[in-house]
């Protein structure tokens, strides 16, 4: 198949979902093409098979307030589609991309390529919200021939939020159990923090929903209690120089290592030893994901999706929502105890492995794929 996809280019989960999905969709000898503002995050142009990146350009012009995207993307796309014949469109985040897709395939009309959109959060939950895009969104999922969302309780809160005469269905996220490897299969790496000190991470985009200041809160309580430990902050965004500022103000602000935009979270997740993670809307958890593979333990917000990739008690800790205590005595009990994160790190890889592999993640959109294209017949 050839397929266009358009994403968040950010190091959010979605652009993260949608380059890694075609990443091993390209693996299995599909033509991806990705149509994107920027470079995707994770997008590694010219070294793999099967794999195009179209720039998505916008006309800079005085009598625009803010860059016309969605139109210039509908254009891009319907460009590509022409240039390369197109099997379908899969699009990641409700709007702007299944909009610009559905523009897209009207401006090439007829056009039988079936137009796939998967949610990821708040593309629903904040986004599809807002007055000024409730409708749109509703609109998109209508005009879509599939919609699938990242975890179940996303597809829940879809189908009370917006009743969509599409149906939706749930497919989880992945990671690569082949690239995200425990420390005792890394031997290449160096910890950052010193000799001794338990490393616990908090990898984000520094957005509001994540919490990062709860983060800092129960690191510092941790330290409190008597853990020697650093805190990696791995990422950018709005919320990082106050968290910076809030860590001074709680007395650890010198045991802060700022890593900023990592490439390879990989190799941070594996000489780490305890993931926090406070989200309080996380539809899924890709971080906590990649972490469980890493063999680390968890320690966050008991809201969204989170609870169907963490078990509390097995895989890590999960607490309300703003109980930065409960989860700086979480991580305490962690850092303090080598063998219990030991223990959760290995049950955490294997059910990863087992429910969130590519094999299965990868063939359900596959299979999904060839029901849209049978059923729109052929172009």
């Amino acid at each position: 198949m050839r397929i266009g996809v358009s994403c968040v280019p950010s190091m959010g989960g979605s652009g993260v979902l949608a380059t890694e999905l075609g990443r091993m969709l390209a693996r299995r000898g599909h033509e991806i093409h990705f149509v994107t503002r920027s470079r995707p995050h994770r997008l590694r142009l010219g070294r793999e098979a099967n794999i195009f990146y179209h720039e998505v350009r916008v006309l800079d012009y005085p009598v625009f307030d803010s860059p016309p995207i969605t139109l210039a993307m509908a254009c891009r796309l319907a460009e590509v589609y022409r240039h390369h014949k197109l099997d379908l469109f899969h699009v990641h985040y409700a709007v702007p991309h299944a909009a610009a897709a559905y523009l897209a395939r009207e401006m090439l009309a007829p056009c039988k390529a079936p137009l796939i959109t998967t949610l990821h959060g708040t593309d629903v939950t904040l986004v599809g919200q807002d007055p000024s895009y409730r409708d749109m969104v509703r609109f998109c999922l209508g005009k879509s021939d599939a919609v699938t969302a990242v975890s179940d309780w996303l597809k829940d809160q879809t189908e009370s939020l917006f009743r969509p005469e599409t149906p939706v269905q749930r497919i989880h996220n992945f990671a690569d159990p082949e690239v995200f490897l425990p420390l005792s299969m890394r031997p290449d790496l160096v910890r950052p923090c010193r000799q001794g000190q338990v490393a616990f991470l908090h990898a984000s985009n520094f957005r509001p929903v994540k919490r990062v200041r709860d983060a800092v809160r129960a690191f510092a309580h941790a330290v409190s209690l008597g853990v020697d430990g650093a805190l990696l902050l791995a990422g950018v965004g709005p919320d990082l120089s106050g968290a910076i500022e809030l860590a001074h103000e709680l007395g650890v602000g010198d045991r802060l290592h700022l890593l900023g935009v990592v490439d390879d979270i990989d190799r941070v997740l594996a000489f780490s030893d305890v993931l926090l993670f406070p989200s309080d809307g996380e539809s899924f958890g890709l971080a906590p994901l990649e972490a469980l593979l890493c063999e680390i333990p968890v320690v966050g917000a008991r809201a969204g999706g989170l609870p169907e990739v963490v078990e509390d008690g097995a895989h890590g800790y999960l607490l309300p929502v703003g109980d930065w205590q409960g989860m700086g005595e979480a991580c305490a009990k962690l850092a303090q105890d080598p063998a219990l994160r030991m223990a959760m790190g290995k049950a955490g890889r294997e059910r990863a492995i087992r429910e969130f592999s590519p094999e299965v993640i990868v063939d359900a959109y596959e299979a999904l794929y060839e029901k849209c294209l049978a059923e729109r017949g052929p172009c």
